[in-house]
């Protein structure tokens, strides 16, 4: 089989198979209850205790106290990510927060948040 005919059909199965994924509704971010980043938290980080949890307006993200300090929780695509909050800078956005992780496999996060929310989780934020 010729390379260019090769070379069309990965192109068009890779496309088509994003393409199938998105229709279906798989490509939307995940929008998390309480209880929710509760067990996604537990599910990244099985030996926390978790005092309190804090979810944003839009459920993308949240805020969870442990014993270990505060901590992060965000939606990446239909999963989680959570990262403990040590050696961080936050940025303000016009539309929340932007969390910079001194850490290459989470470089930035942004958080949508409103004025008030924004306020609050500077506060939590705080080791």
């Amino acid at each position: 089989m010729p390379l260019e005919i090769l070379l069309v059909l990965v192109v068009g199965g890779i496309g088509g198979i994003a393409l199938l994924l998105h229709l279906s509704g798989r490509s939307e971010l995940l929008v998390m209850s309480r209880e929710e980043a509760r067990a996604a938290w537990l599910r990244h980080v099985p030996g926390d205790d978790i005092l309190d949890v804090t979810v944003s307006h839009t459920g993308h993200a949240a805020l969870v106290q442990t014993n270990e300090g505060p901590g992060l929780i965000w939606a990446f695509g239909a999963d989680t990510v959570a990262r403990h909050l040590v050696d961080f800078d936050l940025l303000d956005l016009e539309e929340g927060l932007a969390v910079v992780f001194h850490d290459y496999s989470a470089p930035r996060v942004h958080l949508q948040l409103t004025e008030a929310e924004r306020q609050r989780w500077r506060e939590l934020m705080r080791p």
